[in-house]
C-alpha cells in the first residue's frame, strides 16, 4: 500500500488568509512551516489513485504529487475518485474542482451523501458539468477497484454534522464522521485515518490496535487552546476535536499502540506548527510523529 500525505492542516490551512497568529505569521516568514488542508492520496491499483477528502487546496495538491499527474493521453488521469471522512466544507469543497471530469466517483456514508445533496446541493451544481457516481461507505471492507488488493471500510466516530447541515432531515448518526480503515488484502497491512476525532470509542480503539499505521486528529494541542488563543469561545472537545495533551488527550493513547502513529489536521494555533516548539520533543519521546505535507507512507 502506498499513501501520499497531501496536506496536514485544519480548516483555513497554515497560514490562514485572514489570520496573523504566531503560527500563521511564522508560516509567512518561513515557507517550510506552511501546511495545506488535510488530505491523502492512496493507490488503489497500478495507475489508479483515490483522494481521501477533497480540499480547497486540491489543485495544488495534485500538481505537487507526480503520481496524480495526467497523461500520457491528453485527458487521461490516474485520479479515480474521492473518499470522504465527513461532510465538512474543508473536506468537500474541492469536489467542485473536479468538474472537468466526465464523472466523479464519491465514496461516502449515507449522512455525508445526504448533507452534500440537500445542504450543499452538490448534485444540482455539478451534474451539468460531470456525472456524480456515489458509492456507499460502511463498516465492511470493500475493494476500491475491482480486482484491487486495497479495501476501504468506515469506523464511525462521531455524530457531529457540519453547520450547514444543522436541523436538516438526516438523523443523528455516528457515521457523520468516520475514520477510514485502508487494508492491503495481499499483505494484511492496514492504515487507520481519522482527521476529525471527537471521541475515542471502543470500536476505534480496536481498529487502532489492529492497524499498522494510525494517523489521527491533532487539531489542538490542549483542550483550552481555542480559548487561550483568543479565537474561540469553546474548548477543543466542545468543537469536536480531542486534544493531544492531558488526561483526556490522545498522545498517551497513541503511545500505547504498536503501530506507527502520526498527527495530522493541525490548527493554525497549534504550537506544533513551529518546528522548534518543545512539544515536538515530548511527542518524540512517546514515539509519536507529526505528519508533514508530501510525506510518503509505504505499508
Amino acid at each position: 500500500m502506498r499513501v501520499r500525505v497531501l496536506g496536514t492542516a485544519a480548516g483555513g490551512g497554515v497560514p490562514q488568509w485572514n489570520c496573523a497568529c504566531p503560527g500563521c505569521s511564522g508560516a509567512r516568514a518561513h515557507p517550510g512551516w506552511r501546511r495545506r488542508h488535510a488530505s491523502l492520496a492512496v493507490q488503489a491499483d497500478e495507475g489508479r489513485w483515490y483522494l481521501v477528502n477533497a480540499t480547497p487546496d486540491l489543485g495544488d495538491q495534485i500538481e505537487d504529487c507526480p503520481e496524480l499527474h495526467p497523461g500520457p493521453e491528453p485527458r487521461r488521469t490516474p485520479l479515480a475518485g474521492v473518499i470522504l471522512t465527513d461532510a465538512e466544507l474543508d473536506h468537500t469543497l474541492g469536489i467542485a474542482r473536479l468538474r472537468e471530469a466526465d464523472a466523479i466517483e464519491i465514496v461516502a456514508t449515507d449522512p455525508v451523501r445526504h448533507a452534500l445533496l440537500t445542504g450543499l446541493h452538490l448534485g444540482e451544481v455539478l451534474t451539468p458539468y460531470a456525472r456524480l457516481d456515489w458509492r456507499p461507505l460502511g463498516p465492511g471492507d470493500r475493494p476500491l477497484v475491482e480486482g484491487s488488493p486495497l479495501a476501504v471500510g468506515a469506523v464511525p466516530v462521531s455524530a457531529k454534522r457540519p453547520r450547514y447541515a444543522a436541523g436538516r432531515g438526516a438523523p443523528d448518526d455516528d457515521a457523520w464522521v468516520v475514520a477510514l480503515r485502508l487494508t492491503d488484502r495481499a499483505t494484511g497491512r492496514s492504515l487507520l485515518y481519522a482527521p476529525a476525532l471527537a471521541a475515542w470509542p471502543d470500536t476505534f480503539q480496536r481498529a487502532a490496535e489492529a492497524a499498522d499505521c494510525v494517523i489521527v486528529d491533532g487539531t489542538f494541542w490542549s483542550d483550552d487552546e481555542p480559548l487561550t488563543s483568543g479565537f474561540g469561545s469553546r474548548t477543543a472537545t466542545a468543537m469536536g476535536h480531542l486534544p493531544i495533551e492531558g488526561p483526556d488527550g490522545t498522545a498517551h493513547r497513541l503511545a500505547a499502540l504498536e503501530a506507527r502513529t502520526l498527527y495530522t489536521h493541525l490548527n493554525n494555533t497549534n504550537p506544533l506548527n513551529d518546528p522548534a516548539a518543545p512539544q515536538h520533543s515530548g511527542l518524540r519521546k512517546l514515539g509519536v510523529e507529526v505528519a508533514a505535507d508530501g510525506m510518503v507512507i509505504d505499508l
